[in-house]
């Protein structure tokens, strides 16, 4: 596993910036653009007290922007693994809370959120699942990211390696 991890480090490691950045890139920006409904969605949790969920709720889409940009363009990509994994654990921590309380909301991750008709709670819960199992495949590739920043096509690697020159 160390060869193909040697032999292909570079390219998993643009491969994992590039999905990982390209989801909270995507996620942040759809709710940028709706923030009341970014607010209302992270309200919905109500794990939070309401006025610090809606200000956590302005400002996450704009956090989701720069996250995703940093690890896109490999710029310091242990940074923004480490705040990613973090986003998603605590994204995953949410979710969990929301099961177990038996709420039925629409995560809000990519836009919308809020309370869901009580008729599609079967599909409500399967939806939960599948969106943990995608953060903890998001969380992962920042673990992944961590250890390996540097890969194919990463601002940060062209400046090491122009350092060492």
């Amino acid at each position: 596993m160390s060869r193909f991890n040697a032999r292909y480090q570079g390219f998993i490691t643009l491969v994992f910036r590039l999905i990982l950045g390209g989801v909270l890139v995507v996620a942040g920006a759809i709710k940028a653009f709706s923030p009341s409904d970014a607010a209302s969605a992270v309200a919905a949790y109500k794990i939070l007290p309401n006025q610090i969920a809606h200000i956590l709720g302005y400002a996450l889409p704009w956090l989701e922007l720069a996250i995703g940009l940093l690890l896109i363009i490999g710029v310091s990509v242990r940074f923004a693994a480490i705040t990613g994994g973090i986003v998603m654990v605590l994204f995953i921590a949410a979710i969990i809370s929301v099961w177990a309380r038996g709420l039925l909301i629409d995560c809000g991750c990519f836009g919308g959120g809020g309370a869901i008709d009580p008729s599609k709670a079967a599909a409500v819960h399967r939806t939960y699942f599948l969106e943990i199992l995608r953060d903890a495949g998001l969380a992962l590739s920042a673990i992944y990211l961590y250890f390996f920043p540097y890969g194919r096509f990463g601002i940060e690697k062209l400046s090491l390696n122009n350092e060492e020159q």
